[in-house]
């Protein structure tokens, strides 16, 4: 006489059938949620956990680059600020989308490698590190975030309504820098030198966007083509959300800057997602 099996008793069968990860890969994701949370809190705790100079350098690094952008583009340059606002704030304004860029380009393009030894060994959607690396700077910016505050409240600046707005443009600058991470994350997997290109890419990027000066003193035939750099779009939205709208967006350029960011996005998640089958060989 066969015993009916109890749902305790029973296990659970794994399957290996070709082809079954790509269909559940997005489902994955959410599954593998805790593994998400697990990377994200280690990059963490390596950054700030018994150190004096993860804080302290998420704080210098900043300030010093407002006061060098200041004294360059604002004393000796002499270029104008948005309406009243103070020339360090509208800096330190323009500053924070792009360190929030930057860093997760920077931080996601090497994660792979530094993960070498759970890649080559557990499955689970890869797409999780580069994602979880991205933590580390939205924590370097909450704080700098709340510098940008400190400085307002010492210029007796207050921001306006459009203030509610900041939420999205931050969803912005991940969206703007995931997309390239992703892209740039698989080619250094196959092509490590490519690790060295990333510092001097985001060196060039930072001069060639409006951090230390207002987008408005780009000439008006040439605005748009300027904007299809997405950052363009992100830093006017910061400005604008964060500054009262005393910087004025410009709406043409910003629907351009979405839309080269959906396309990198969807560039990204494509390239990474084709090379991600010989992570585990490469790494």
């Amino acid at each position: 006489m066969d015993c009916p099996i109890s749902q305790s008793e029973q296990t659970r069968v794994l399957v290996l059938e070709a082809s079954r990860s790509e269909r559940n890969y997005w489902s994955d994701l959410w599954h593998y949620r805790e593994l998400f949370a697990i990377l994200a809190w280690r990059d963490v705790a390596v950054r700030y956990k018994q150190t004096v100079m993860g804080v302290a350098w998420a704080i210098v690094r900043p300030l010093v680059t407002m006061i060098i952008f200041t004294v360059v583009f604002g004393k000796l340059a002499k270029l104008p600020s948005d309406g009243d606002v103070p020339y360090p704030i509208l800096v330190f304004a323009g500053m924070l989308p792009w360190f929030l860029f930057s860093s997760i380009l920077s931080e996601a393009s090497n994660s792979l490698i530094g993960n070498a030894s759970l890649i080559s060994k557990v499955y689970f959607p890869r797409l999780i590190v580069p994602a979880s690396a991205g933590v580390v700077a939205l924590v370097d910016f909450m704080i700098n975030l709340a510098i940008l505050f400190g400085l307002m409240a010492w210029y007796e600046f207050v921001p306006g309504w459009q203030i509610v707005f900041l939420p999205a443009f931050i969803a912005f600058a991940v969206a703007a820098s995931l997309g390239p991470a992703l892209f740039i994350t698989a080619l250094n997997v196959k092509y490590r030198d490519v690790r060295y290109a990333i510092p001097f890419a985001i060196q060039f990027g930072l001069y060639v966007s409006p951090v230390g000066f207002s987008s408005e003193i780009i000439p008006a035939d040439m605005r748009f083509w300027y904007s299809l750099n997405p950052v363009v779009g992100v830093i006017d939205g910061f400005r604008w959300s964060l500054l009262g709208g005393e910087s004025q967006l410009y709406i043409p350029g910003l629907l351009a800057g979405l839309g080269v960011t959906a396309f990198m996005m969807w560039y990204g998640i494509r390239y990474f997602r084709g090379a991600e089958r010989a992570f585990a060989d490469l790494v």
